[in-house]
């Protein structure tokens, strides 16, 4: 039997249609002696360079293909009924690079000229452009050929056959494929006959969309998924496409990766169709997808000889810049000088630059850098080790000085490990498009794309996609993937060895054990496509003659066809310009401090000895800040007390996974409570900020060169090896580590064998140093905002978080902690977005109230900074653009509570009767058309000119009715605003919350930390629905919220008939429950025991009351008002008084003899509006 090839062969990469997995393929090919084995995925690239790299590693020869859409005018978008677009499939093979190349052409093109629907397109006139070095053949039932065999003409077919025969001559070959199709018998039959008539040859090829047999049913499942519909939906097997009825699918299960021996016996009567396999595999040479970076040209001035003579100007004239503290902007440097180690560090660091051959990278990076500043987009100090390299900061890549902060250029670009340098820049959240612009500007839109990402079905993901199509209800669908644990990387491989009910659910013979099994096929294929948040591509000419490209509905920019693990492999310069949400919030809050105190703050220039700062860190005070406001670290920073800005750096790498164990021996070392050792003597100069702990990355590497006399670059080699455990190698250094040690300090080998299993030790956990210096400068810039400039950072803060409820709550209850007034919008003193007012109250944005309208809002501001304060509602309705600002913007304002300063209650604006139907926001609407109306045909009149022609139109009545209750204001506030701002409906429980419950609903956001404990909780049921299981027994779900965040609850069986009445929609609920492992998982659960009204808990738990009392407070005044309070509200309960003594950790607790009270909210009111008292309640 001849060897046979796979020619025409569907990977996931052919999106929802195909279900082969690579890898297998190859595994499969070469287990069956194949020779090679083509990819022609459905009009794209997007699998090629995997598929090469595959092939190399199971020794079998790639061919890249790709199966096109072709159709009559690649240009034509328009269609209807009569005149469809009638696509017909095309297969072509590269046989070369050339061909590789005008295959990737024809490909991008396809999506970007061709693009129609979810089909990218070519026709014969590009095709005839770019088919040289390409392979065609006659392709499957649906190609131009096979169709007008069917539905035209022997003739029309011949005359179609002919004019590929004549552009692609000898590389045309007749393709037969055998699916036990009647269709297919007939089209291969005239086919037969064309091949003899005109001598081409025939080659017999099976359409694989999935690797085996067996896994046509999952293949089935995979169409369905693509087009919606159900399994049990039948398919149609017919001419066309059937009709609603039916659904799109594969006749049989045929369409598999054949072996050879199928292959033969399939055309054992045309032997030479498999022979002729070979042929073309012969004609084949892989293209070679892997090369080296290939950089943009950057224009050099004249002046210079190249880029690296460009490259030492800049950076020399930066030094004197960055080392006499000035600008880069600054121009007179003449007279400067730079230090002579500065010099030395430069000149080492060009060296290596240009023997790697990275001059034009630095220049293109520091252009787009230096531009985006010159655009006045916030850019961060720097990111990972590139703030490692003096050049960059000279140039103005990065923002910190790499000297001051003993940063090491090897650990960027090392010359004994040749890889391109990765500047990882960050931009504010705004401005990073405008950067991006600029790019695409000065290299061309050709020259710039974004990168592609690949969407797979994740363990969970395919669960619920494969339960949809077989029509599994809901809730087990759910029951089935929630079993599945929430780990990163979970697979249901590793599923199934952690949790014994998934297994048994997959040996069911129902449609839950279906489910899971195909489930268990499907998971891992590519599901979708999208977009890389943050990396570019910048080609030195058209992109789309180095690698495929395509396009996508959410991007302006061409979109690779390869993703970013691979880009860089082929060629491409990568550079991730990443949106950084801190720069936005810094930007926002030095534009209002200007705006408030007119100071310009240059966040770059804030001194890194600020005392108020570092008070702020010691106090753990460090919520909204960046790097710094976990409730872990405030709690270590509290220990710390930080005094310079080594301690928040070595911080930030030791609060990680792994490191943070030696966060206790850091704190206790630095306050002298436990003595700082060093390995050897010699590292104390580079371990002395760290007290002894080797932190950082850097360290390992200074202790390989201070004490074994390692280069730099060698040492990081050493450190690589160290940090990835690779065994030979580190055994290998360990004897080079030794060996120099001696020879260098004459270190015994004991003594160095120690220290060299401490750097061991250490590599596992070090952190890169550049990147946590970087970091901790732009923490501390937060951490001065906040410190010296309170409210205006908090309401850059809020302004930043402006679409997340929870963290919008959670800052506003900072704000509240930190005795900063946060006001509701209000049409005379709110700005779009949040602003700190004269008496340093954080105002609400009018931006933010849903419904209002951005161009309404902006009208409203503009009117007012033009003409002054609006005084009262028909003021603002006569001054404002009532074109822009509509009725729902009026309503909106008024549920929000912009119109409160004009004096009305809420209720009063939407007041209607019976008898007069509008209310007080039509009228007033009414009132301001009417008022331009009779303003308009005035100025037209004759007696316009002599003041007469002016009529008064007059003021609405204000209507009198009752205002709305707490609970209606604020929900309606909360409709327009998303929370609650003048209130929350819990104020009035929070004591019980506090008191009573055992947690906030924030804090289940960890359940195992409660596991198999009765927990209490309370809040406002916000939604609720009641549901059948499938045994038809009904069950609730409902949402429980309280100020900090929600949680979701549910009531089943005996709970639901004893506890179900109790949940409404706004009911105060106090709810226990049991933290319960979820059977079979390790996931924890919460099971309510109990449900009772919130109201009344407070006289049913509470044994006393405790007032804490500052000492200082104490005064014949304040006994005489507490007398007074405690005299108004009597009651059973027992008062403690607390006695506060400044630092002094203890109080002094008595317990009154003399007053006994009823411990509600009017008391405890009235004693915390005396000052300095709080109160909580004794259980």
């Amino acid at each position: 039997m001849p060897q046979f090839s796979h020619l025409h062969v569907h990977t996931q990469y052919s999106l929802l249609d195909g279900a082969t997995n690579i890898s297998n393929m190859m595994k499969k090919a070469q287990a069956d002696n194949m020779p090679a084995v083509a990819l022609t995925d459905h009009g794209n690239m997007f699998g090629a360079f995997k598929f090469v790299a595959e092939a190399s590693k199971y020794n079998v020869k790639p061919i890249v293909g790709c199966e096109f859409y072709l159709v009559a005018d690649r240009h034509k978008k328009q269609f209807s009924k009569e005149d469809k677009d009638n696509r017909n499939h095309q297969l072509l093979l590269a046989k070369d690079q050339a061909g590789y190349r005008n295959l990737a052409k024809l490909c991008s093109i396809g999506y970007l000229e061709g693009m129609y629907s979810k089909w990218p397109r070519i026709d014969k006139e590009i095709l005839l452009k770019y088919h040289e070095g390409l392979i065609a053949t006659t392709c499957c039932i649906g190609a131009e050929v096979p169709q007008a065999i069917l539905n035209d003409s022997e003739e029309k077919a011949e005359e179609l056959f002919r004019w590929w025969l004549d552009v692609f001559g000898d590389d045309y070959y007749v393709e037969l494929q055998r699916h036990k199709m009647e269709q297919q018998e007939k089209v291969n039959a005239v086919l037969l006959r064309f091949a003899k008539k005109y001598n081409v040859k025939v080659i017999a090829s099976n359409d694989a969309h999935y690797l085996d047999r067996d896994d046509f049913n999952a293949h089935d499942v995979l169409l369905c998924v693509n087009t919606g519909e159900l399994k049990t939906k039948p398919v149609w097997k017919g001419d066309g496409f059937g009709g609603k009825e039916y659904r799109f699918g594969f006749p049989n299960d045929e369409f598999y990766f054949k072996s050879t021996a199928e292959m033969g016996t399939l055309f054992k009567d045309l032997p030479e169709a498999l022979d002729n396999t070979n042929e073309i595999v012969d004609k084949i040479t892989p293209p070679k997808l892997k090369r080296d970076i290939l950089l943009p040209n950057f224009p050099i001035p004249r002046e210079f000889p190249d880029a690296d003579a460009y490259l030492q100007h800049l950076s020399f004239e930066g030094a004197k810049k960055r080392y006499n503290g000035l600008p880069l902007t600054h121009e007179d440097t003449a007279t400067l000088s730079i230090p002579s180690e500065v010099e030395e560090r430069i000149n080492h660091e060009l060296h290596i630059i240009k023997t790697m051959g990275f001059a034009g990278y630095f220049l293109i990076v520091q252009d787009f850098i230096n531009e985006g500043r010159r655009m006045g987009v916030a850019v961060g100090p720097g990111r990972g080790s590139a703030a490692g390299s003096c050049v960059a900061y000279c140039i103005g890549i990065t923002n910190i000085d790499p000297i001051k902060y003993s940063l090491l250029f090897e650990r960027f670009l090392n010359p004994e490990r040749i890889s391109m340098p990765d500047v990882d820049v960050d931009f504010d959240d705004e401005g990073r498009q405008r950067v991006i612009d600029y790019v695409v500007d000065k290299y061309g839109k050709n020259q710039v794309a974004q990168i592609i990402t690949y969407g797979s079905m994740a363990a969970k993901m395919s669960i619920k996609d494969v339960a949809r199509v077989l029509d599994l209800p809901l809730a087990e669908a759910n029951r089935i993937a929630n079993l599945v644990p929430a780990n990163p990387g979970m697979t249901l491989k590793k599923a199934f060895e952690q949790v014994p009910e998934l297994v048994e659910i997959r040996k069911l013979n129902n449609l839950s054990g279906e489910a899971l099994r195909m489930a268990e096929k499907l998971e891992g294929s590519v599901r979708g496509t999208g977009i890389h948040a943050a990396g570019v591509i910048i080609a030195p000419d058209d992109i789309t003659d180095y690698i495929p490209v395509c396009t996508a509905k959410d991007a302006d920019l061409m979109v690779t066809q390869f993703d970013g693990k691979v880009i860089e492999d082929a060629g491409m310069l990568k550079m991730d310009f990443l949106g950084l949400k801190t720069l936005t919030i810094i930007k926002k809050a030095i534009d209002l401090i200007e705006q408030n105190h007119g100071v310009k703050i240059d966040p770059d220039q804030i001194p890194l000895d600020d005392a108020k700062t570092y008070e702020l860190y010691q106090r753990g005070d460090t919520v909204g800040t960046f790097q710094f406001e976990s409730e872990g670290m405030r709690m270590y920073l509290k220990d710390l007390k930080p005094t310079n800005i080594e301690d928040l750096v070595a911080m930030n790498a030791l609060y990680r996974p792994g490191p943070m164990q030696f966060i206790p021996n850091f704190v206790e070392r630095k306050h002298g409570r436990e003595p700082v050792e060093y390995p050897h003597p010699l590292l104390e100069e580079i371990l002395k900020d760290t007290q002894g702990i080797m932190v950082y990355q850097e360290q390992i590497m200074q202790t390989a060169q201070i004490l074994a006399g390692y280069s730099l670059g060698a040492a990081d080699l050493l450190r690589r090896a160290m940090g990835k455990k690779k065994l030979d190698e580190m055994a290998k250094q360990r004897e080079i580590f030794i060996k120099g040690a001696k020879e260098k300090h004459d270190i015994p080998k004991k003594k160095a064998e120690e220290v060299f299993d401490i750097m061991e030790k250490f590599a596992a956990y070090g952190f890169n140093r550049s990147h946590s210096a970087a970091y901790s400068v732009v923490a501390f810039q937060t951490g001065y905002l906040k410190a010296n400039y309170p409210a205006e950072y908090m309401a850059a803060v809020l302004t930043n978080w402006i679409g997340n409820i929870e963290k919008i709550t959670f800052f506003m209850e900072e704000c509240k902690r930190m005795g900063i007034p946060v006001l509701g919008p209000d049409v005379n003193e709110s700005s779009v977005t949040f602003s700190v007012n004269q008496q340093g109250q954080i105002r609400f944005g009018l931006g933010a109230i849903k419904g209002a309208g951005e161009a309404a809002v902006h009208s409203i501001i503009e009117e007012r900074e033009k003409n002054g304060p609006y005084t009262d509602l028909f003021d603002f309705a006569r001054r404002v653009n009532l074109r822009a600002v509509n009725k729902k913007t009026f309503e909106s304002l008024a549920y929000a509570g912009s119109f409160d300063a004009f004096g009305l209650q809420r209720s009063q604006y939407f007041y209607s009767t019976e008898e007069d139907k509008q209310t007080l926001l039509e009228k007033a609407i009414r009132y301001g058309n009417l008022y331009h109306e009779n303003k308009n045909n005035s100025q037209q009149t004759l007696f316009a000119s002599f003041g007469g022609g002016e009529q008064e139109v007059p003021l609405p009545r204000i209507p009198q009715c009752e205002p709305w209750g707490q609970l209606e204001k604020l929900k309606n506030e909360k409709d327009v605003v998303g929370f609650f701002i003048s209130g929350h409906p819990l104020d009035q429980f929070r004591l019980e919350i506090e008191s009573f419950c055992t947690c906030s609903l924030l804090g289940l956001e960890d359940l195992s930390r409660y596991r198999n404990q009765e927990i209490n909780i309370a809040g406002i049921v916000t939604k609720k629905a009641v549901r059948m299981t499938k045994n038809g027994d009904p069950f609730a779900i409902f949402t429980l919220e309280d100020y900090d965040g929600a949680t979701e609850l549910f009531l089943f069986g005996d709970n639901y008939v004893q506890l179900g009445g109790y949940v409404e929609i706004d009911r105060f609920l106090f709810v226990r429950c049991r933290v319960e492992q979820r059977r079979g998982t390790d996931q924890w659960q919460l099971r309510p025991l109990s449900i009772e009204l919130l109201n009344g808990q407070r006289e049913k738990r509470a044994k006393g009351l405790r007032v804490r009392v500052p000492v200082q407070r104490l005064n014949p005044e304040l006994f005489a008002q507490l007398e007074e309070a405690f005299t108004t509200h009597p009651g059973q309960c027992q008062l403690n008084i607390c006695l506060q003594h400044p630092g002094d950790p203890k109080p002094i607790e008595l317990i009154s003899r003399r007053f006994k009270v009823v411990p509600s909210n009017e008391l405890i009111d009235q004693l915390t509006t005396l000052g300095g008292l709080t109160c909580e309640v004794i259980t």
